[in-house]
């Protein structure tokens, strides 16, 4: 089944490093295409941003990584869906995760907010450096929290995606067909937040309502 994807509609990749997004968004974008869905991946900027200028970036440099993922996304978005491999709101967890500043979370969950289906990418691969400079595996758990910390805050609903090559990508896949047949979110819907309601079958606990017992849970007995 082809989920109803309006023009416009953005499909938002979040994740920990090393949990897959890239090769996922490349997937979905290439099963979208096969089925007639004119589909653009927008790339994570962080990286080629990194890339670009061998190293990581200053504080004082997240807020416009952060604006430029965003406007990148929009831009696309004017000419079909999107699959976007990351978004502002992982510079803004990287921004308080390295540096303490929160000052991003209220900008980038204001665009997260408009996207119509977020995807969080689970911690069950294996951590594969990439040669960037990264800050290594025992930073995704932390980095993950944020993430469903900042989702939770702003009421944006998500689903959780398990498994490995194309069982990660039926999981993602089944995700989105369920959300969209429950939802069918409109512009207005998926600026309000309105996926804060999704509910589906979960494989593995990929129900959010579930996650977010789990991760209450793990804060809860951590304090």
């Amino acid at each position: 089944m082809t989920p109803p994807l309006p023009a416009g509609s953005v499909i938002a990749l979040l994740g920990a490093e090393s949990t897959g997004k890239t090769e996922l968004a490349q997937a979905l974008a290439s099963r979208l295409q096969q089925r007639g869905v004119a589909t653009t991946v927008v790339a994570e900027y962080l990286r080629e941003w990194c890339i670009r200028e061998g190293r990581a970036p200053y504080r004082e440099e997240q807020q416009a990584i952060a604006d430029e993922q965003t406007r990148r996304i929009a831009e696309a978005a004017q000419h079909g869906v999107v699959v976007a491999d990351t978004t502002a709101l992982s510079i803004a967890a990287y921004a308080d995760m390295l540096f303490g500043d929160t000052s991003l979370y209220p900008g980038a969950a204001a665009a997260q907010c408009r996207y119509s289906f977020t995807l969080l990418t689970a911690l069950d691969l294996p951590w594969i450096d990439d040669g960037l400079q990264r800050e290594g595996p025992h930073v995704r758990e932390p980095f993950d929290g944020r993430l469903r910390s900042a989702l939770a805050a702003a009421g944006i609903g998500y689903a959780v995606v398990h498994g490995t090559g194309a069982e990660r990508l039926a999981n993602a896949w089944n995700a989105i067909n369920s959300i969209a047949s429950r939802e069918r979110p409109s512009g207005a819907a998926a600026r309000r937040g309105s996926q804060s309601g999704w509910q589906w079958p979960c494989d593995k606990c990929s129900d959010p309502s579930c996650e977010h017992r789990l991760f209450s849970d793990l804060v809860a007995g951590r304090q």
